[in-house]
């Protein structure tokens, strides 16, 4: 067996999990409109890659609040309720594991969406970012964030118990778990950062102070469908999106003790993937390592070889792939028998459209093994 480390069983919270491959969370834009609902594709596309040891969902807005993209699909009313089910009976008969990714955007998000224009924020403070906006005309296309409203602290726990309504929902939909995303420059980092978090109350300031969010929202999702059913994606090295706080990493340790006190499932972080990126240290992974007992994913344009090599060093339990999922439905069976990939044949078609580049990859057909 190729790279037999990934083809391990493991287990995350109480899930007994098949292999130690993940699938990444990444957006899609194909939910049905305007309730941006996830519709029967959506379901034929999370089942197509059911062999994944786990499955985490592409972002899912807690609320009308907090979505930032167009097309994007959320977990808050019944019709979104009713489209995950479909997605999560079918992954589930298919043999799969699947949490939902619960989010909220805060400042990355866009006028048009808001009825007042402007987005929420731990300040107002604008993150120089774009996101992708459908216009009239049924085109999409990158839109600068604007400057957004700094919240309340009132604001701040409508948002909390719309995580915690979230969770609920989540199971309601059939859901093995949920992920709080708390990474890549929306809310819940922008709470974790100075840069993005000048606030001198009880949510800013000192490091204490700016992963309270983090914390309560942990805490109350927890309380909500157990710590064993949640797990939270955190991005300590990323700087994009005026995310770039030298103290980012340590608030996350920090937060991470909260995190393995509560016994939740597992921490995702999400690395810098792009190709010139500064490597994670290993002493932040060692000290992970010694705050957190639970299980820890690590994504970032890994390879099979890449992730091979991380959990062999025992950095790592999981490896998350995305890009490689987009075009390789059956990757797990590709990588353990080190077979030849699809490549993305359009990438027009990431983000928003039909079944064209979304369910149309072809699994393995039986051609010759790659040496």
């Amino acid at each position: 067996m190729h790279y037999p480390l990934l083809f391990n069983p493991g287990v995350i919270g109480a899930l007994d999990i098949a292999n130690r491959i993940v699938m990444a969370p990444m957006t899609r834009a194909r939910t049905a409109q305007p309730e941006d609902a996830p519709r029967d594709l959506m379901a034929t596309y999370y089942a197509q890659r059911a062999q994944a040891g786990l499955i985490v969902s592409e972002a899912t807005q807690i609320s009308a609040q907090g979505k930032g993209y167009s097309f994007t699909p959320g977990i808050y009313t019944n019709a979104q309720i009713a489209g995950w089910r479909k997605v999560t009976d079918a992954v589930h008969a298919a043999g799969g594991r699947i949490f939902c990714q619960l989010w909220h955007v805060g400042r990355m998000s866009h006028a048009s969406l808001h009825e007042d224009g402007m987005p929420v924020a731990p300040s107002a403070i604008a993150p120089d970012a774009k996101v992708w906006i459908v216009g009239e005309d049924g085109l999409g296309e990158m839109l600068d964030c604007p400057t957004p409203r700094a919240l309340t602290q009132a604001d701040i726990q409508a948002i909390i118990r719309d995580y915690r309504q979230a969770a609920l929902n989540a199971m309601e939909a059939g859901f093995d778990g949920v992920e709080i995303h708390g990474a890549n420059g929306y809310l819940i980092d922008q709470f974790l950062r100075a840069t993005a978090n000048q606030r001198d109350d009880d949510y800013g300031g000192s490091l204490d102070k700016r992963i309270r969010f983090v914390q309560e929202v942990a805490r109350t999702v927890c309380d909500a469908i157990g710590a064993h059913r949640v797990g939270i994606r955190l991005s300590p090295f990323i700087t994009q999106r005026g995310m770039d706080d030298p103290e980012a990493p340590a608030a996350i340790l920090t937060a991470a003790k909260t995190f393995d006190e509560l016994g939740m499932a597992y921490i995702h972080l999400a690395e810098a993937d792009w190709d010139d990126a500064p490597p994670v240290p290993d002493s932040f992974r060692r000290h992970l390592r010694e705050v957190f007992s639970g299980a820890v994913i690590v994504a970032g344009n890994y390879n099979a070889d890449k992730a091979n090599a991380i959990l062999k060093a025992g950095h790592a339990d999981y490896v998350a792939f995305g890009r490689m999922f987009l075009a390789n439905p059956d990757l797990p069976y590709r990588l353990q028998h080190n077979l030849e990939l699809n490549a993305i044949t359009d990438p027009s078609t990431l983000f928003g459209g039909d079944a064209a580049g979304y369910t149309d990859y072809p699994a393995y057909s039986g051609a010759a093994q790659v040496s």
